[in-house]
């Protein structure tokens, strides 16, 4: 393996702006909420400040529980005790429970935590830095998570669904024995199989199987993974529920925020709710509160506000926070310094800066995961050999095609010569003509546009005859791209990490970690 190109995310036109403006300090009010060691000094002593020895105590206590049937390293033990102690923070990111992993970002988003841990520490070596890998168990749109893809198949596991995800036990392991036929020729084929079959067994949980696959993959590194399902771990945000429910605060104090992200960029990536929790039953369910009563909307369940806080003071486990809520409740219960997480995570984290701001809650430094490429080399010497770059397949490849067919036809350099001379004449004589009359000038100028107009329709037809005569060189281009890009999509997003791990095993995560940057995302391009 070989890393071949490093794109700066400010340099690839397919990633949001916004994440663009973050990262360059262009939007006012979010500078100190990039990766930087001055950053991050200051989050250690906010946070410091705010996060009590009870606090530390009882994420102590949860995790010891949630973890208990695991067999822990050495290194998961002693941070676990780390955070105990007022000189221990957490990095962390979270990710839904797909199935064996999802996408093999998941993989990566996790390594680059456990990277940021082991940089911190030697900037600040008086202080601990424990990675946590956030679980979001309560989730409960099962189709997102019931699934993963390889280059030759397509999992599925099914199962009855409408809860929280993480509760759902497996019974379906029909999509193990299909998995076993892919890769059981494959050099580190017979590790993936039993990593499956030991997480995916009947009678686990969907939480359990994420948290013995991750184990699995991350122990020796530290990591610790946490289940935000937790009657301890929400006893913590009682105030923070009690005062949602009495005065939608999130939604206030957002709004500023979510108006200027609108006006600015388009649209914000999650829109708050008048109330942003969800009741858990058999079912997770919006609350909503109609005026007088609250709702749990789909179940026929209604609270009055005196009802509604009694449940809450005694079954804090049942109230669940969406996506914009569950920032807080993080970093409620965590030491947490810095969030790493895919673009849209961050661009709906950055909605809430002014909630936290009010609830005292230290914001954290936010950091937008690296993305990597696996290419094979084969693929490489196709792209070189056709004078292109791996990185025109980022940019506007429509172009690059259309320049590709077009780069020798001597009618498009003859369109072009006289499209110039064109505009150099109708430049004077729109010129000359607004010397005598301005109604003569205008006259010009609708001519030019006409002809113009004309030019381009010669070009749009020369381009069509030339992809029909050039075929072959189409079919290229096409099939490389799809090869950069399988489902047209980036391959992080499609391919699971067993596709890599297949044939390289834990040398492959050894070389992502290697690669992956440090507060400076990039998208990192290997040979393979």
């Amino acid at each position: 393996m070989k890393t071949i190109q490093k794109l700066p995310f400010q340099k690839i036109e397919s990633i949001p702006q916004l994440i663009r403006d973050f990262l360059d300090h262009k939007i006012e009010g979010f500078r100190e909420d990039t990766f930087s060691s001055d950053h991050i000094s200051r989050q250690i002593r906010l946070k410091q400040e705010s996060f009590t020895q009870n606090s530390r105590d009882i994420l102590a206590e949860a995790l010891k529980d949630q973890l208990k049937e695991l067999t822990l390293s050495s290194a998961q033990k002693e941070n676990a005790e780390l955070l105990r102690l007022p000189n221990t923070f957490t990095v962390t990111t979270g990710h839904q429970l797909n199935l064996f992993s999802g996408p093999a970002f998941f993989v990566y988003k996790i390594l680059q935590t456990i990277k940021t841990c082991s940089y911190l520490k030697e900037k600040f070596p008086d202080f601990n830095f424990v990675p946590i890998y956030w679980m979001a168990s309560e989730d409960h749109d099962f189709a997102e998570i019931n699934h993963f893809r390889t280059e030759a198949g397509y999992y599925e596991i099914n199962e009855k669904s409408g809860g929280p995800v993480g509760k759902i036990t497996i019974h379906d392991t029909f999509f193990i024995s299909e998995f076993e036929k892919e890769f059981k020729d494959c050099v580190f084929g017979t590790e993936l199989i039993l990593m499956l079959k030991e997480a995916y067994k009947t009678g686990n949980t969907l939480t359990q199987a994420i948290r013995v696959l991750v184990n699995r993959l991350f122990s020796d590194t530290g990591l610790l993974m946490i289940d935000g399902d937790s009657t301890l771990l929400k006893s913590q945000m009682i105030d923070t529920f009690r005062d949602e429910l009495l005065h939608f605060s999130l939604h206030k104090a957002s709004e500023a925020k979510v108006k200027f992200l609108t006006e600015k960029y388009g649209k914000v990536q999650v829109n708050p709710r008048e109330i942003n929790l969800f009741y858990l039953s058999e079912t997770r369910d919006r609350i909503d509160f109609n005026g007088r009563n609250y709702v749990v909307l789909d179940k026929g369940i209604q609270f009055t506000e005196k009802e509604i806080l009694d449940e809450l003071e005694q079954f804090p486990e049942k109230f669940s926070p969406n996506a914009l809520m569950r920032p807080v409740y993080q970093e409620t219960v965590l030491p947490n310094l810095a969030y790493i997480g895919g673009n849209a995570e961050i661009m709906y984290w950055l909605e809430l800066k002014d909630y936290f701001r009010d609830t005292g809650i230290p914001f954290p430094v936010l950091v937008p995961r690296n993305s990597m490429l696996f290419v094979k080399e084969k693929t490489i010497g196709k792209i070189k050999n056709l004078n292109l770059r791996i990185d025109d397949f980022f940019g506007n490849f429509t172009d690059i095609t259309h320049n590709k067919i077009l780069q020798d036809s001597a009618v498009l350099d003859l369109l072009n010569e006289k499209e110039g001379q064109l505009i150099r004449q109708f430049s004077d004589l729109k010129e000359a003509a607004e010397t005598t009359d301005r109604s003569f000038g205008n006259m010009v100028k609708a001519e030019e546009v006409r002809q113009l107009k004309s030019f381009k329709r010669m070009k749009k037809r020369l381009l069509h005859a030339e992809k029909i005569k050039q075929i072959e060189l189409m079919e290229r281009l096409e099939t490389l791209f799809m090869e950069v890009h399988p489902s047209k999509n980036w391959q992080e997003r499609v391919y699971n990490f067993s596709v890599f791990f297949a044939d390289h095993g834990y040398e492959w995560m050894e070389a992502c970690l290697e690669e992956i940057q440090i507060g400076a995302p990039e998208l990192i391009i290997v040979a393979i």
